[in-house]
């Protein structure tokens, strides 16, 4: 499994010849503006939540590839009234797709389009696949939810969010490990605005001290799981 950081609360997953694009917010992006959207392969789009930087890119990249989406009913509904196949899914169901089965978890955050419309409720994703389980918190609140996370899959790795102030900061995020029996987590949805800046060192010192591995990715670059 090949992820791919594509900024603030994007990622590209690759498993066998599958990609799975997670919350594509790239042009309106200015730390990812090296990006070409125009170069993201995908096969299925996963969603976490409707708010526009996790949904700004989702139509020009399916578009153009004819990614599936998935996302919860509110959100899948939206995009498919607008011509565009996926899978509708809801809290704690799961579906066998071709590269693995997903799991929309819970997650606590708001969940609105840019015209203020009704998004559904948020979740994340609980990915298994033959080359490994990923877990991708969403935006989200510390929630003791996350303990039920273990009990269904052992995590090769933890995706949280760790920008703060409209999700968990780093603190948080480290409670969020232990929730989820992953000390090895990648971090995501900080530095794209004033709001969520983070210092880099700090945070993987803290990390670090706790016994935890703290992955930064630079927008644009990959590790194997």
């Amino acid at each position: 499994m090949k992820v791919t950081y594509l900024g603030h609360g994007g990622l590209s997953i690759e498993v066998d010849d599958t990609h799975i694009v997670v919350d594509p917010f790239i042009s309106g992006n200015d730390l990812a503006k090296h990006l070409d959207v125009d170069s993201i392969e995908a096969d299925y789009i996963c969603i976490t939540h409707a708010h526009f930087d996790h949904i700004a890119d989702v139509e020009v990249i399916a578009n153009r590839t004819g990614a599936q989406i998935i996302s919860n009913y509110e959100i899948f509904t939206h995009f498919n009234q607008k011509g565009f196949a996926g899978h509708p899914m809801n809290h704690g169901g799961s579906w066998q797709f071709n590269f693995g089965k997903v799991t929309y978890t819970n997650a606590v955050h708001t969940s609105s389009f840019q015209d203020g419309t009704y998004g559904g409720n948020p979740g994340g994703f609980l990915i298994e696949t033959k080359e490994g389980t990923i877990y991708i918190a969403g935006d989200t609140a510390l929630t003791y939810d996350m303990k039920l996370i273990p009990l269904l899959a052992n995590l090769d790795i933890a995706v949280l969010p760790i920008g703060d102030n409209f999700t968990m900061g780093v603190d948080a995020a480290i409670l969020a490990s232990d929730f989820v029996e992953c000390n090895k987590v990648l971090g995501y949805h900080y530095d794209t605005f004033g709001y969520i800046k983070i210092d880099h060192n700090e945070a993987k010192s803290k990390f670090s001290a706790k016994d935890k591995e703290l992955i930064l990715l630079d927008i644009g670059e990959s590790m194997n799981i």
